[in-house]
């Protein structure tokens, strides 16, 4: 809108413009007074303008008004005095631009530069070079680096260097192709240490399809993943002393009989049973035994190869696996260290404890073709050995299998 007012505030000139305003053509505004155009409640706020530009001084202000379509519009408006020849202000000029749709995007931006600030997800902005133009808050607090720190760099700084070349080759790819991907990363901190997240990399195009930006939004899972991880190993690990149970167990050794199939092997399992735990228990309490059992476990641990295994299926209970044993020679050499092991003296919270243990023994494919076999099979022996007294080791036989069944009948 452009217009002329002089010092009386009648309109001397009014272009068209003003008709989508106050839905009055520049005839009918030419003549009339401010305050009658604008009515009462615009005209006080813009009397203080008037007042300063009639005393020589241009005015500048921002302010919404309603169209006479009753759709409502943003100004910038601008009064600029028009000066006398002896130099006293004579009227002045009006000048007010719309801004609506600037004031609308205006807000936009501001509404997402809150989102950017105040989210909880990491947020990280690159140009089309990969080089990191803006980054949020929760990308520094998630990261450990700085806005100053990040700015101008690649997110190179974030390798965890936990994936392989291949992975951010087929990410790429999937970027390219799909404009966007999404998926969990492994990265790195500035202290160094290694955290997963949840990302999206999107890619953001200009009109003619070329990429200018990618964004990249973040969530830290790490603690997630490690509750995960723990239930996971809760499954397959005993809680006590964090061995294999039954379940890891048997999964080891079905892969192992598969194996088999395809390349000859043989395995040898030992069942044992603790001789005199039942016994400090009773005298010591559970809190001495599970104590127990945890030093039992660590000294088997102590005697496995990468390739065996050793579990606990039971209260006092452990199952070794050898693996590809050279005969039973070497499985009681095996067998008689564990003995030894267990048969030394264990503080346990203040008490000096000896036990002992009855082992049995089933090979494969010698005693059993599968796991439960296998078992069943150890299972019999540990019993024999028990049965003949402290710190036994007996291999499974056939006969052992006969006795069971006759003493069942």
């Amino acid at each position: 809108m452009i217009g002329y007012w002089d010092r009386d505030l009648r309109c001397r000139y009014a272009n068209h413009a003003y008709h989508e305003w106050f839905g009055k053509s520049p005839e009918e505004i030419v003549g009339i007074r401010f305050q009658d155009l604008t009515g009462e409640a615009l005209f006080a706020l813009n009397e203080p303008h008037i007042r300063g530009v009639l005393a020589g001084e241009p005015q500048r202000f921002e302010r919404t008004l309603n169209k006479a379509s009753e759709n409502v519009g943003h100004i910038i408006g601008h009064y600029i005095p028009d000066f006398d020849a002896d130099g006293t202000v004579k009227g002045f000029s009006i000048q007010a631009s719309e801004v609506t749709v600037l004031k609308e995007t205006e807000a936009k931006l501001e509404l997402a530069a809150c989102v950017f600030e105040n989210t909880l997800d990491g947020v990280m902005i690159t140009d089309v070079n990969g080089i990191i133009l803006s980054v949020n808050p929760a990308f520094s607090e998630i990261t450990g680096y700085g806005s100053e720190e990040a700015v101008g760099h690649t997110p190179r700084i974030l390798h965890s260097n936990r994936h392989e070349q291949a992975f951010y080759a087929s990410m790429w790819q999937e970027i390219k192709t799909r404009g966007r991907w999404n998926g969990e990363i492994w990265n790195r901190r500035k202290d160094g240490n290694p955290y997963l997240v949840r990302m999206t990399i999107s890619m953001v195009r200009v009109v003619d399809g070329e990429p200018v930006r990618y964004v990249s939004v973040f969530s830290d899972i790490t603690e997630l993943w490690r509750k995960d991880e723990h239930i996971k190993h809760l499954a397959f690990h005993d809680a006590l002393t964090g061995l294999p149970n039954r379940n890891l167990l048997m999964d080891r050794i079905n892969q192992k009989l598969i194996h088999s199939q395809r390349e000859q092997c043989s395995l040898a399992l030992m069942f044992l049973d603790l001789d005199g735990f039942k016994l400090v228990n009773d005298q010591f309490g559970h809190k001495v035994g599970d104590d127990l059992l945890q030093v039992v476990a660590k000294r088997l641990l102590a005697l496995v190869r990468k390739s065996d295994t050793v579990a606990r299926v039971g209260g006092d209970e452990f199952i070794f696996v050898l693996d590809n044993p050279q005969g039973k020679d070497e499985i009681m050499v095996v067998a008689n260290r564990v003995i030894r092991s267990i048969n030394e003296p264990m503080d346990t919270l203040g008490e000096v404890i000896q036990i002992g243990a009855s082992v049995g023994i089933a090979m494969f494919p010698a005693d059993a073709g599968t796991y439960v076999e296998l078992m069943k099979n150890a299972d019999a022996a540990m019993y024999t050995a028990k049965a003949s007294g402290r710190n036994n080791i007996i291999f499974f036989s056939s006969e052992m299998t006969s006795q069971m069944g006759t003493s069942i009948n």
